[in-house]
């Protein structure tokens, strides 16, 4: 399991900016910025780590999404923070069945993907509603059980008549 990745841009200004609008949709935010990095994560905890590097190589990152409509939501911010788009949100059958992911490319020309494996959620169903009556009635006792068999008066533990 990984604990943070560090991603080489071009231009670090540019890419906090870009990075911070893309990922906002997933619980991402700038959570540490040093003069060469900067720190990205989820609830203060960064996993995301962008360095200047004017040589950087272009690199693939996806990352995990909640619900298909955080994709979407991702997908849109890219392309307003001034992304490339390399693949409209959807379905990959491709991959397997509910693979349902979006891809960006950011200004350095990393290729970024937020995607979610499970199926759509099934819609919830409200529960129905309990006619009035029935929801005022007051509730009944337990009924009351019947004599255990072998210990009807009369007789002892161990089903035989008690002595006078």
């Amino acid at each position: 399991m990984l604990d943070h990745v560090t991603l080489r841009v071009h231009d670090l200004a540019a890419s906090k900016a870009f990075y911070a609008a893309l990922l906002a949709p997933l619980g991402y935010a700038v959570v540490g910025e040093y003069p060469e990095t900067i720190g990205l994560g989820v609830k203060g905890k960064p996993d995301l780590w962008l360095a200047s590097d004017p040589a950087a190589a272009p690199q693939h990152l996806a990352f995990a999404s909640p619900t298909r409509a955080a994709v979407d939501a991702f997908h849109a911010a890219g392309l307003a923070a001034g992304g490339k788009d390399n693949g409209a949100p959807g379905l990959r059958v491709h991959y397997h069945p509910n693979y349902y992911g979006a891809f960006i490319d950011d200004p350095s020309g990393h290729h970024l993907e937020a995607v979610i494996h499970t199926p759509p959620a099934a819609p919830r169903r409200k529960p129905a509603a309990r006619p009035a009556a029935r929801r005022a009635a007051p509730k009944r006792a337990a009924p009351r059980r019947a004599a255990v068999k072998g210990k009807a008066k009369g007789k002892a533990k161990g089903g035989r008549k008690a002595r006078r």
